[in-house]
C-alpha cells in the first residue's frame, strides 16, 4: 500500500516560510563571505553597496535615500560620509531647492558598483554550474516569484503580518 501524498506547501505554512527565510539568509551570507574571500578588494559594507545600487538610478537627496533604504537619515548621512571619503559619491546642488544637495555616483562609484556586480555574477554563475540541470532550471524558474516577493516586501506599505 502506498503512502498518501503530502499536501502541497502553502504560503501560510510556517515551516515553509521559515525555510524560505533560512535559505535567503544563507544565500546572502554565503554570497557576501565568498565574494570577500575570492575578491579581497571587496571591502564595502553591504549598506554602502546598497546605497550605490540605489544611486545608480540617479542623484537623490539624503531623505529620499533614507526612505528607500528604510534607514534613519542620520544613518544614511554616515554611510554617505564614508562613500564621499572613498570618492564613490559626490554632492551636487539640487536644482529644485538650493538649500539641499543631492548625492550622486561618481565615475569611481559607477566602476566600483559595476566591478561588484560582475564579481557577484561570476560567483553565482560558477555556483549554478555545479547544480544539476533540474536544480538550475528550478532556480531560474523561481526568479519571477522571488522578484515579486522582493517587490511585495519592499512596498511602501508591506502586506500585514499574521
Amino acid at each position: 500500500m502506498s503512502e498518501p501524498a503530502a499536501p502541497p506547501a502553502t504560503a501560510t505554512d510556517p515551516a515553509q516560510v521559515q525555510r524560505l527565510t533560512d535559505v535567503v539568509t544563507r544565500l546572502r551570507r554565503a554570497l557576501r563571505s565568498s565574494i570577500r574571500t575570492e575578491y579581497p578588494w571587496e571591502s564595502l559594507p553591504m549598506a554602502q553597496v546598497e546605497l550605490l545600487q540605489t544611486l545608480a538610478s540617479g542623484p537623490m537627496r539624503v531623505g529620499e535615500l533614507a526612505t528607500r533604504q528604510r534607514l534613519a537619515p542620520n544613518t544614511v548621512s554616515g554611510l554617505i560620509g564614508k562613500l564621499l571619503e572613498s570618492g564613490f559619491v559626490d554632492r551636487q546642488a539640487d536644482p529644485g531647492d538650493r538649500r539641499t544637495a543631492r548625492i550622486a555616483l561618481t565615475q569611481a562609484g559607477h566602476r566600483q558598483l559595476l566591478d561588484w556586480q560582475r564579481a557577484h555574477e561570476r560567483r553565482i554563475a560558477a555556483a549554478l554550474s555545479t547544480l544539476s540541470e533540474e536544480d538550475n532550471t528550478a532556480v531560474m524558474d523561481a526568479l519571477g516569484g522571488l522578484e515579486r516577493l522582493a517587490a511585495a516586501l519592499g512596498a511602501e506599505h508591506p502586506p500585514p503580518v499574521g
